[in-house]
């Protein structure tokens, strides 16, 4: 196919404008991590850096030799690991029951989802529930509160129903009943739309900064996300100084460090669950 020279013009116009904006997309996260390497000395001395002659482990080594800081990374992990499983396991056995057509209530138990899809309660009324449950300074604050997402149930229902009844025929014929049926047969062929959930809830998790904001009053429980907000707003940075007895780097190549160790994880993560996301995030988005 022949293409003009107006077709050329344009598609170097369009390499050059992407080209752009990929590195204006880039350039901050790459000075977040240059930063977060650079060696102190250096950093106080240039102040700006973008191609450091020097680098340095030195604000990794001081963020993690801190208590405070130490402390909320395993609060965060607690929270991510427990929560992704108990949100897994709930959604899928909602989810599945919801699908089964002989179900009775499911018409109105399926509105009453579409409801909390629909409508929030606010901020008030969650907090008062947290509170009536004696979940304040709890982890599990953090956990029941975003336990399900009913778009999350709506999608997995519909994944369910996609699945052929042939096979769950089957396995009654040969013996299986619901319980079997759902983790012997449902679950194995689940595992794209199980990988996809877990990849949102996941995320969810360890960026969990409000809840823990609200909830939350005991700073030994911080999460990371409040760790971190707490010293990219503090200049002092008061539970870092106070728990670690080395001299501290410059402020702005702890910070740096700190975002990096935040941002990290959930990119690391997101490699190996790839090859089933693109497949499972469009289950049962299809099906009403």
């Amino acid at each position: 196919m022949r293409t003009g020279s107006g077709d050329r013009v344009f598609g170097v116009i369009n390499i050059i404008l992407l080209g752009l904006i990929a590195i204006v997309t880039f350039f901050p996260l790459y000075y977040v991590l240059v930063v977060s390497f650079t060696d102190p000395a250096e950093y106080v001395r240039k102040s700006f850096v973008l191609f450091p002659t020097k680098w340095s482990l030195e604000s990794y080594k001081f963020l993690f030799a801190t208590g405070a800081f130490s402390r909320s990374i395993g609060v965060s992990i607690y929270v991510t690991l427990v929560g992704t499983a108990c949100s897994l396991a709930v959604t899928a056995a909602f989810a599945y029951t919801l699908s089964r057509k002989r179900l009775r209530g499911r018409r109105i138990m399926l509105l009453l989802i579409l409801l909390t899809v629909l409508f929030n309660p606010g901020i008030i009324p969650n907090y008062l529930l947290v509170r009536e449950l004696h979940l304040i300074d709890s982890l599990w604050a953090l956990i029941l509160p975003a336990l399900a997402s009913g778009w999350n149930v709506i999608l997995m229902k519909n994944f369910f129903d996609s699945i052929p009844a042939e096979l769950e025929e089957s396995a009654a014929m040969d013996g299986c009943n619901d319980l079997m049926t759902f983790f012997r047969i449902i679950l194995p062929l689940s595992l794209p739309s199980l990988a996809a959930f877990g990849l949102f809830y996941a995320v969810g998790y360890w960026n969990q900064f409000f809840n823990a904001m609200i909830y939350i009053n005991n700073a030994a429980k911080w999460p990371l996300q409040v760790m971190l907000q707490n010293i990219l707003l503090n200049a002092n940075s008061t539970e870092l100084r106070n728990d670690a007895t080395a001299v501290p780097p410059p402020m702005e190549t702890l910070k740096m460090a700190a975002v990096i160790v935040a941002t990290v994880p959930i990119l690391l993560v997101y490699p190996f669950l790839q090859k089933h996301f693109a497949k499972g995030a469009m289950v049962g988005s299809v099906k009403g």
